[in-house]
């Protein structure tokens, strides 16, 4: 987190956590938390203090103690900004509350947005920008779109997705939750506009409208996608498109919150709730889509396609059938 989080407003407590840090980082997790264990004996209001004790904690084995760690930092911290709830709901604790996810996510790259492309394209691999925007070009192609009239991409962070999105489409804005993203990809050239604010309530105001809608590395911090099919289904016009990536788990669950905080969807569950929000399924792709601490993260890409209507229209005399998806406002 930024350095707001964590200080513990006295230095030489602030000292000593650097010092429990420098430990757990050559890899003697035991050691810094007990430095930790000490420093908060002096600090014991200090919740980035014991979001760190539960981390060193948790490296050691100890999750008991890892646990009592990130139940003091939530009661320390209620709204949820520094991820304390993310980790006892990971480690089935409680739930999540909505709004402590939103403030997670949020704090969350507001703090990583400065060397957010340099972490994630050069030190994990990160590919899912060109590889979506591969399939997708593929779709459009089999289907004779040379382009489209309006998108919209959710998550838009600095702009990678937006970046090769905005070759085919006239008018693109881009939306994310995080204010220092948004401030980072308004002093580029990508998007027509870019907007600060949470996904679902972005695509039910009212008057939205899209012709293509993308979420690169998005719903991995969404828990249930259900509600965002059925209101990216609301806002596309027949015949739109809809391409978005997850990270897959194989098991029953719909999605389940990993240890990384990151959740994961069930392939099965997304063409369910796919087909229940009136789309089309035109391909799914699995692949690695970044690294994590040295290990491949398993992914989905999707395409999705919403339907034409069952009557077919008269074709639009501004348009050349199959040229360009959508009319422009």
């Amino acid at each position: 987190m930024t350095a707001i989080f964590l200080s513990s407003g006295d230095l030489v407590i602030d000292r000593r956590a650097q010092y429990a840090r420098m430990l757990a980082e050559a890899g003697d997790f035991a050691a810094g938390a007990e430095l930790m264990a000490q420093a908060l004996e002096t600090a014991p209001d200090w919740a980035a203090g014991w979001m760190m004790a539960g981390e060193f904690h948790l490296k050691t084995g100890a999750l008991g103690a890892a646990i009592t760690a990130w139940e003091r930092a939530a009661a320390l911290d209620p709204a949820g900004r520094l991820g304390a709830q993310m980790h006892l709901a990971a480690h089935g604790v409680d739930d999540v509350e909505p709004t402590a996810q939103v403030a997670y996510v949020e704090a969350l790259f507001d703090q990583y947005a400065e060397r957010f492309e340099e972490e994630l394209v050069q030190k994990l691999g990160y590919s899912v920008p060109e590889n979506l925007m591969a399939l997708l070009a593929a779709e459009m192609e089999r289907r004779g779109i040379e382009g489209f009239a309006r998108g919209i991409d959710l998550g838009c962070g600095t702009g990678l997705m937006g970046e090769r999105l905005r070759r085919v489409v006239s008018y693109l804005v881009g939306v994310d939750i995080s204010a220092a993203m948004v401030a980072e990809t308004a002093s580029k050239t990508i998007y027509d506009g870019v907007e600060q604010g949470e996904l679902l309530a972005f695509l039910r105001q009212e008057g939205r409208v899209a012709d293509i809608v993308t979420a690169a590395d998005v719903f991995i911090y969404c828990p249930s996608l259900a509600p965002i099919f059925e209101a990216v289904s609301a806002i596309l016009r027949p015949g739109g498109m809809f391409a978005f990536s997850v990270e897959r788990h194989e098991g029953e669950e719909a999605q389940v919150l990993q240890a990384s905080l990151r959740y994961a969807h069930n392939g099965e569950a997304i063409r369910r709730g796919l087909a229940a929000a009136g789309f089309e399924l035109l391909k799914a792709s699995a692949g690695t889509i970044r690294m994590d601490r040295g290990q491949p993260v398993p992914g989905l890409l999707i395409v999705a396609r919403k339907p034409d209507a069952i009557i077919d229209a008269p074709v639009s005399e501004d348009i050349a059938p199959g040229s360009v998806l959508g009319l422009s406002n």
